[in-house]
């Protein structure tokens, strides 16, 4: 069968995509990807071997549309109805963000069943647009829905790249001393300027043994090198391979996105969690950590609060606290969450 998977944006709208298309792939199936121009996904998806279109998609605020940003979604919306007919695919599968709407937008207006898969603990914009006329929704957390949605939704966990490596070779392939711990500090797929600048002085006093791991992203890469120079055992980097970060990892602090939680779940890392503040993603990102925190998988804290944030780094240092993290973390792991969606897919399809 043909399947599209849609969805862009951000690494975590995309990598979740990839997971379930290379999962179908694997199945023999035929699967096409369908993001925005322009958007990270039109470069990272053919890297991964999977065809590529790029459709216009407008930029939603959460107020109203700037005139451009209109033009731009019925321009997608045209071209995406026009792509629909040409692909046919059997079910689509969405993964929100702007870029994911025009064309599963367009794709049930035909009649093809499309899936949605919410990862944070409430529906962003794109996805609450879409699940009124959505065939089921996907949850990668056991989050509360509209009773309206009740029937069709399904958790299935958050599809995250399930490999990993031994933990001292991870450590030796990233240059570290595989007998002493390790701090991973990732600010999302494209780094954090807030984290990058708050971090640092903190992670200083950290007990001698460790080591700290810091992607910075390319735009704040610079600034905390220069910062963070001659510090022993701390190293920055512009972009880290995730699998083997997070193999490599004791404990580490990070955003608190969807993906980033699930893949600290199925690595099983103890981390501290700083949300996005609620005016940048209208609080995705808080209910995030408040529901991974209200089971005891992680630690929270806000960024405007650098003494809360540095007795959480401290609580990470304790092996014992990690332990009962770990233990949590692992009733929240996302194993197998590729394959349920490939099969929610299949189901939808037949």
């Amino acid at each position: 069968m043909k399947f599209v998977v849609s969805g862009g944006g951000s690494g975590g709208h995309i990598y979740p995509a990839l997971a379930v298309a290379q999962r179908l792939v694997s199945m023999g199936h035929d699967v096409f990807y369908v993001g925005a121009a322009g958007g990270m996904e039109e470069r990272i998806v053919p890297e991964h071997d999977l065809p590529f279109y790029a459709l216009p998609a407008g930029k939603y605020n959460r107020g109203a549309l700037q005139p451009r940003e209109a033009y731009k979604t019925i321009a997608g919306l045209l071209a995406a109805r026009k792509l629909v007919a040409g692909l046919h695919p059997a079910a689509v599968l969405t993964t929100g963000g702007f870029a994911g709407f025009p064309f599963p937008y367009m794709a049930e207006r035909a009649g093809v069943p499309v899936v949605l898969l919410e990862q944070n603990a409430v529906l962003g914009l794109a996805n609450r647009w879409l699940a009124p006329r959505a065939r089921r929704i996907a949850l990668a957390m056991a989050a509360e829905m509209p009773a309206r949605y009740k029937d069709k939704t399904v958790v299935t966990g958050m599809p995250v790249r399930e490999e990993k490596y031994e933990r001292s070779a991870a450590l030796g392939e990233l240059g570290f001393d595989p007998t002493r711990p390790l701090l991973l500090v990732m600010g999302g797929s494209q780094g954090s300027l807030a984290l990058n600048r708050l971090l640092p002085n903190i992670l200083r006093k950290l007990p001698g043994r460790w080591q700290v791991l810091h992607q910075t992203g390319a735009a704040g890469y610079e600034e905390v090198s220069s910062l963070v120079a001659g510090w022993e055992g701390y190293r920055t980097s512009r972009f880290v391979p995730a699998p083997l970060a997070w193999s490599a990892a004791t404990a580490a602090v990070t955003r608190a996105g969807a993906t980033t939680l699930a893949e600290a779940a199925f690595h099983g890392v103890p981390l501290l969690a700083i949300p996005l503040p609620a005016a940048v993603d209208g609080g995705a990102q808080e209910r995030n950590a408040r529901f991974y925190a209200a089971r005891g998988a992680i630690l929270t804290a806000p960024q405007d609060n650098s003494a809360a944030v540095a007795a959480a780094v401290t609580a990470l240092t304790d092996s014992e606290r990690r332990a009962q993290m770990q233990s949590a973390l692992a009733a929240l792991s996302p194993v197998g969450a590729a394959d349920r969606l490939a099969q929610l897919l299949l189901e939808v399809a037949s």
